[in-house]
């Protein structure tokens, strides 16, 4: 697929390739946003949980009847009563297989848990009254009596012999797993190998933290017997389709309704219990019911991410040439494994492994474990983090060990221009890059050569200072690859009209909606002011949602596309109105004329000839494959020997993200991306207790997020010479880019100063978080 000619070289004031300001941000910036806890409708109620104290215990009874007799109470719900309401379990992972040909395996998560809970903080009892303190005072009257069992919640210890058993059809706790490569090819390559590079590395478990917390308010047209949801959601339709599913509801019977969205970092991407049981008290009570999770809810109760331990080889020959590379890994899927917690690291994640570097013999080994903690699922990135973290972790150990620039190493071993399209070992096939190219604008850019003269005014303030860089891609699309969106133009009394657009993928705070109009106002050269882009509602219309970068890339090229499927239907009603030859018709700035005359008819005048006064147009575009940007970054760390704080003091990156439709945009998403990589490599970390199965970072007390101030001065740069040839725009996804290659090149740059003073058998065993306590302890070994 050929993209479309980028921007002209002066294209409008609002068009693309400009940084225009953010449509959404006044509305926001006034408090006039529109998110689910700001919508309040007369006589709605209020739902808290009964949440499980224990990581795994069986529900013995349910004691309601306290809790129903107070103030304000209108139900009070168990997982038994909505079990026998036929109200169905959550589907889990499906397609996988275990090591014996079975299929995947996982305990059936239902909506409140019955017989059995698996997590501390899983939803056991649904409380619902006129005030949420009086919701609040009647969960506490709940007796619930749980028999304790015997958990597990780290995976060494689920995997061992005689482990606590998660779900009895697995009872070695793998709920699937997956092999790909070739076994004996890859272990001749290694035992030809000169140099075999091998190292054990953690994804630690990450809290996604979204700004919002997770949160639904249910409505029942008592009149139609129609429910509306109002909530926080990446993915409107599939939260429409797993409700009806668990509630015996055709589609046409349930409305999703997404405002303004606080974050979503793929945590908000598909449907979890409590949206389920707020739908299905609203139902049951006929009236509104609201449900907004607080902090402590989210900690526990929402989806993780990462969560992957891996042991990583690397064969390379004399000359620093990969052979192979081999892995074997276990992801911890928590107590109930997800069709995507699981995909993600047992499927995504190996389609990126090899990145950037030409490598063809493999072997990789993956086992996806349950364990009695909360479910992992996407993160910001999901699964290319880890696969890029492992690799390039790899690189510069290999450098370090064979003695070969980590530069050079890179050059030796990259993909080059003349292979596209390349497939890789894993069959993914990478439709353009100059890798290469890019690493070296950013050797310029980050002053590569410059930096012994740092590191010595460093070393005068009694800091070790350290240079890392990564050189890394990923893929984008969610292989959800088609998108249609409607275009209206609307003739409206007393203006001149409008032209509304409504897509199915979702605002989140990626300033999406001004990217999208700026594509509006690029096709059909109207004034901004013209253009209305309308997002998150199942009775507008339906598609995949807003995940895996792919919101430009292929809601974006549905929209170009409409837009010019729209101007030709129009071309031939305006043939109709001006009576000429469509032939003979053009169109330019809203306008219609007829070639060598002064014949001409606006957009809007045309829309109000039409019968009811619009002209509408629904289209629908598949690109042809996802998209795969790719970059380079490297970060400068200054370590205090004497507490192990590390500053993360210069980052420079450039980016191959194929044609740039808001450069401001594309920053911010590159930048605030890089700081929640850098939340991983330097401070956060979900942690169960292993002997209690208690969480122990569940508040933001404990749990250490980056924060403004841990931002360095940025030097972010946009390479957009390579256009992605599988859609009809060129753009490349963007927005997980910057966390992929911000937690390698940290702890890269954290490892390379320790190698420069001395410690370089400490830099093999680097672990994230790089907190001051764990650095300080490696410095001591």
């Amino acid at each position: 697929m050929t993209p479309t000619p980028f921007a002209s070289a002066t294209p409008p004031r609002f068009g693309s390739g400009q940084a225009v300001r953010r449509l959404e941000d006044d509305a926001l910036l006034a408090g006039a946003g529109q998110f689910t806890g700001d919508v309040t409708l007369p006589g709605q109620t209020y739902l808290f949980f009964v949440r499980s104290p224990y990581p795994h215990a069986r529900i013995v009874s349910v004691d309601a009847a306290a809790a129903r007799a107070m103030p304000g109470v209108l139900l009070v719900l168990s997982g038994a009563e909505l079990d026998a309401a036929g109200v169905k379990a959550i589907p889990g992972s499906v397609g996988f297989r275990r090591a014996d040909g079975s299929p995947s395996v996982g305990p059936p998560r239902r909506v409140l848990a019955h017989e059995r809970a698996r997590f501390v903080g899983e939803a056991v009892v649904a409380v619902v009254a006129q005030t949420l303190q009086q919701a609040r005072d009647a969960a506490e009257a709940v007796m619930v009596d749980y028999e304790e069992l015997p958990m597990v919640v780290d995976m060494q210890d689920a995997t061992a012999a005689g482990a606590p058993v998660v779900c009895e059809e697995a009872p070695d706790n793998i709920a699937c797993e997956t092999r790909y490569g070739n076994v004996q090819a890859t272990a001749d390559a290694f035992a030809a190998a000169r140099h075999v590079v091998k190292l054990e590395i953690v994804n630690q478990r990450l809290h996604p933290l979204s700004l919002e917390p997770r949160s639904v308010l249910a409505d029942l047209d008592a009149s139609t017997g129609r429910l509306t949801l109002r909530m926080s959601s990446q993915m409107p339709t599939g939260v429409r389709t797993a409700v009806c599913d668990a509630m015996g509801m055709e589609a046409a019977q349930v409305r999703v309704v997404v405002g303004d969205v606080g974050g979503g970092f793929g945590m908000k991407t598909g449907v979890y219990p409590e949206d389920i049981a707020t739908a299905w008290c609203a139902r049951a009570l006929k009236l509104p019911v609201k449900w907004v999770a607080d902090r402590s809810e989210e900690f526990v109760s929402s989806t993780h991410g990462r969560d992957l331990h891996s042991h990583a080889e690397l064969a390379l020959d004399e000359s620093g040439k990969i052979l192979a590379l081999r892995l074997a890994s276990l992801a911890n899927v928590g107590a109930y494994p997800t069709g995507a917690g699981v995909a993600i690291q047992v499927l995504i994640g190996p389609w990126v492994q090899t990145s950037v570097y030409d490598i063809q013999t493999i072997d990789f080994h993956f086992k996806a474990v349950m364990t009695h903690t909360a479910p992992t699922s996407a993160y910001r990135g999901a699964g290319r983090p880890e696969a890029i973290f492992t690799m390039e972790r790899l690189m510069d150990e290999a450098a370090r060990q064979t003695g070969i620039d980590r530069v050079q190493l890179r050059r030796r071993n990259f993909v080059q221009p003349e292979q596209m399209p390349y497939k890789n070992p894993m069959g993914q096939i990478y439709d353009s890059g100059k890798f290469e190219h890019v690493m070296s604008q950013a050797l310029v850019l980050a002053d590569w050569d410059g930096f012994a003269e740092r590191a010595a005014d460093s070393a005068l303030r009694g800091k070790l200072r350290g240079q890392g860089i990564a050189t890394f891609l990923e893929w984008t699309g969610g292989n959800a690859l088609e998108e249609t969106v409607s275009v209206e133009i609307k003739a409206a009394p007393g203006s001149d009209g409008v032209i509304e657009v409504f897509t199915a993928v979702n605002a989140m705070g990626q300033g999406i909606a001004t990217t999208l109009t700026q594509l509006v106002v690029d096709a059909f050269g109207v004034p901004v002011e013209k253009v209305r882009v309308i997002m998150g509602d199942t009775d507008r219309g339906n598609g995949f949602g807003s995940a895996g970068s792919r919101s430009l890339f292929t809601g974006g090229s549905a929209i170009a596309q409409g837009a010019e499927r729209t101007i030709a239907k129009a071309k031939e009603l305006a043939a109709q109105a001006l009576e000429a030859s469509e032939h003979d018709i053009h169109y330019a700035n809203g306008s219609f004329k007829v070639t060598g005359t002064d014949l001409r008819i606006d957009l809007f005048s045309l829309a109000a000839r039409q019968p009811d006064q619009r002209i509408f147009m629904d289209s629908t575009t598949a690109v042809a494959g996802p998209s795969w940007p790719n970059g380079c970054h490297i970060s400068e760390v200054e370590i205090d020997p004497l507490t192990g704080a590390v500053a993360v003091v210069a980052y420079a990156s450039v980016n191959d993200v194929g044609r740039v439709v808001n450069p401001m945009i594309v920053r911010g998403q590159l930048d605030g991306g890089a700081l929640q990589g850098m939340g991983q490599a330097l401070c956060e970390h979900m942690v169960y207790d292993r002997e209690t199965g208690q969480p122990v970072t569940g508040s933001l007390m404990d749990y250490a997020a980056p924060r403004a101030d841990d931002a360095p001065p940025f030097k972010t740069e946009m390479d957009t010479s390579t256009p992605c040839l599988n859609n009809p725009l060129g753009v490349k996804g963007v927005g997980e880019l910057g966390t992929i290659g911000a937690g390698p090149t940290v702890v890269n740059a954290v490892a390379d100063a320790l190698a420069r003073n001395g410690l370089a058998a400490q830099a093999p065993m680097l672990q994230m978080p790089l907190s001051p306590s764990r650095l300080w302890e490696a410095m001591q070994r």
